[in-house]
């Protein structure tokens, strides 16, 4: 606090709107939500813009293959995993989800999607064994976990004594029985 009193000694006055709120010089808005505040404005620019615009996201896989999406194209995906997230998993504002994915598109789709949603995001690594997918589990009493292949063994091995968990999740090409598969959903 004591340096926000003097801040003006320290930095030119030419900072953006979030730069001033962190300065305690802008109210900060009732309602923030990064992915339509920020997110969805980058898109509005991007269809004014004439020519070429970066990406979005840009992801390289080990074998070359890439995504490239526009702030458009995430906007529009992310709307989409919102629906999945709020439709066939049943997931409300402040419930939790567990997402164990490597850094894939998915992953930050769904990210998105629950900044959007106002579910609460809980990342995990693909290290996890399924003790480790238990604890955090129950710790946080998630309503939902998404994963890919790798992990569904040690989820349903551990499914049962999470009493919290309603909806499992894969992103994955195959089915699984009990699993609601995201990319046939989205």
């Amino acid at each position: 606090r004591l340096f926000h009193q003097h801040h003006k000694a320290f930095a030119p006055l030419n900072f953006s709107d979030y730069e001033a709120i962190n300065r305690c010089e802008k109210e900060v808005p009732e309602y923030f939500n990064f992915a339509s505040d920020v997110l969805d404005k980058w898109s509005q620019i991007e269809k004014e813009r004439t020519g070429s615009s970066n990406p979005a996201l840009w992801w390289i896989n080990g074998k070359g293959s890439e995504v490239k999406w526009s702030f458009e194209e995430l906007g529009f995906l992310s709307r989409k995993a919102a629906n999945v997230l709020s439709g066939p998993c049943d997931l409300q504002r402040g419930d939790r989800v567990f997402v164990i994915l490597p850094r894939i598109p998915e992953w930050w789709l769904l990210n998105v999607a629950c900044m959007r949603t106002g579910v609460i995001f809980i990342p995990g690594t693909i290290q996890l064994t399924a003790k480790d997918i238990c604890y955090r589990l129950l710790a946080s009493k998630a309503k939902c976990i998404i994963t890919t292949d790798a992990l569904v063994p040690a989820v349903d091995s551990i499914a049962s004594k999470c009493p919290s968990l309603k909806t499992k999740l894969i992103v994955s090409e195959s089915r699984r029985a009990k699993w609601l598969n995201f990319r046939d959903l989205l």
